[in-house]
């Protein structure tokens, strides 16, 4: 493996400690309905366990109601039940075959705590980053100490995953301020 490897690779998996803290921030419940808090909720479909999204279209109604309309009319019990017995504390109504979803107003505190989980994620994603970044460097190290590149070339490619690691903890501290920032608004 090369040094010009070894970035692409730290680079790619960079980017997806990124879109996991993105979907991980968006199962948080913010004031504002969101269709991604339901999407991981497991409901039984025939015996199996199924991600809501895969058994229900999710849409918004308004800016606090959320819609669930099931592909079949027998999952529409089952997926109250789902929704209510789900640690998100929310409370679904069924409209014929349509499913709504209103999402209860957050107390001050409960604000709070949320966005104390928030950091806690993004700090996870940080730590996930500066590992991605010890790894690379510890390749490429034991690259130069096997002749494969120049002490040059490593301290090149360091240099560029350090920059890497920069922009990607940048990004993650943005991603963590805009979900703050929506979690607080009332």
């Amino acid at each position: 493996m090369s040094a010009v490897e070894i970035k692409n690779t730290t680079e790619q998996k960079m980017q997806k400690s990124l879109e996991s803290l993105k979907s991980g921030l968006a199962k948080i419940r913010s004031g504002r309905a969101n269709p991604g808090i339901l999407e991981h909720i497991q409901v039984d479909y025939y015996g199996n366990p199924t991600p809501l999204a895969q058994v229900a279209n999710l849409g918004l109604a308004d800016a606090r109601t959320i819609n669930v309309q099931p592909f079949e009319k027998t999952m529409v019990a089952v997926i109250e039940k789902a929704i209510r017995d789900s640690d998100l504390g929310l409370n679904p109504a069924s409209q014929g075959t349509i499913i709504r979803v209103p999402m209860p107003a957050l107390t001050e505190e409960r604000r709070r705590e949320l966005t104390k989980l928030v950091k806690s994620e993004g700090e996870d994603a940080k730590i996930a980053v500066r590992n991605l970044r010890r790894d690379a460097n510890e390749h490429l190290k034991r690259l130069t100490k096997d002749k494969e590149i120049s002490e040059d070339e490593e301290r090149r490619a360091t240099d560029d995953i350090q920059k890497m690691t920069d922009k990607a903890v940048i990004d993650i501290d943005k991603i963590v301020v805009d979900k703050e920032k929506e979690i607080m608004t009332v």
